[in-house]
């Protein structure tokens, strides 16, 4: 399957429809299919979106229901589900059911039961050791969701690009700066000539500098911003390789990027903010150094130990 069919939850709702949203105390344990219909939703036409929802809310029951029936239930028709299933990859509803059955026959029993909350409440009932739970459950959500989505091979690509590059130049705005500033930190301690800096004016100054020899790293959930799609056109004019580090596969960060890696967006509503989102992204963060160290290791190994020694007297009390 094509890595770039591949998003993350919660994203690309049609007003009204939201079919990924929880209510308080729902279990949520999306499939690596639901996952991709979150991804490819904003593209489908009004007809495939009403397959979209129905599959979204009846996903365990998709399988077992005969094309008729369900063009019935959704109100799609029988060539709205077709075109849906292959705008998610797949050859068919067959294929799709097929995949499907074996995701949820494979998972049965096996994911823990996490509770999630969709925003930023205020009830009576409602407590900060509840708070602590939703939170938690989110978080974790958004960590196993981003696992699921991180395509080896993109990986080991944007870590085999990074190495080549003659600088690494990062980009990231408000939320996603924060995860661009450890993405830098974590390259510079094994003396890679990297380059990030938290203020966007000075981020187009080394975007304009860019050349085919060296990489740039643009970090945007939506992959919609304006700043990153700015620092996109750059890229491209200058002939500058893309790793993209986002949610949604049809946005335009990722369809004009080289090497996407996805993570997971569990927000779905607007005042919970880039929470469990950064968390996902930061393990992309964490993946792609890793990856990146052990395809170089005999050259990062003494880097890293020499970066430990050089801020050990700054860990230790002195007597």
């Amino acid at each position: 399957m094509n890595n770039d069919l591949f998003a993350a939850t919660g994203g690309g709702n049609a007003p009204g429809t939201s079919p990924m949203q929880a209510e308080p105390g729902q279990s949520l344990s999306p499939t690596n299919i639901e996952l991709r219909v979150q991804g490819v939703y904003d593209t489908l036409s009004n007809t495939e979106k009403k397959a979209a929802n129905y599959f979204l809310n009846n996903v365990e029951n998709v399988f077992s229901m005969p094309i008729l029936q369900l063009a019935e239930a959704s109100g799609a028709s029988k060539v709205s589900w077709v075109r849906f299933c292959k705008a998610l990859g797949f050859n068919g509803l067959k294929d799709l059911k097929k995949s499907l059955f074996n995701e949820l026959y494979q998972t049965k029993g096996k994911e823990e039961n996490h509770i999630v909350f969709p925003d930023i409440l205020k009830t009576e009932q409602d407590s900060v050791e509840q708070t602590i739970q939703s939170v938690r459950n989110n978080s974790l959500r958004a960590v196993q969701d981003t696992a699921k989505l991180l395509d080896p091979v993109s990986v080991e690509q944007a870590a085999r690009k990074i190495l080549e590059a003659k600088s690494i130049r990062i980009f990231g705005m408000g939320a996603s700066a924060l995860v661009g500033e450890d993405l830098c930190s974590k390259l510079l301690r094994i003396d890679l000539d990297v380059r990030f800096f938290v203020d966007f004016h000075v981020q187009l100054t080394y975007a304009a500098n860019m050349t085919p020899e060296d990489v740039a790293v643009i970090i945007s959930t939506s992959g919609r911003t304006k700043e990153s799609l700015e620092i996109l056109d750059i890229a491209n004019q200058c002939g500058t390789p893309v790793i993209a580090l986002t949610s949604f596969s049809k946005s335009p960060l990722a369809m004009g990027s080289d090497i996407q890696l996805y993570s997971s967006s569990p927000e779905v509503a607007p005042r919970s903010a880039a929470m469990s989102s950064r968390i996902a992204q930061m393990l992309s963060v964490d993946v792609l150094f890793t990856a990146v160290a052990q395809l170089d290791y005999d050259r990062a190994a003494p880097t890293l130990e020499n970066s430990l020694k050089s801020t050990q007297s700054h860990r230790e009390r002195a007597l």
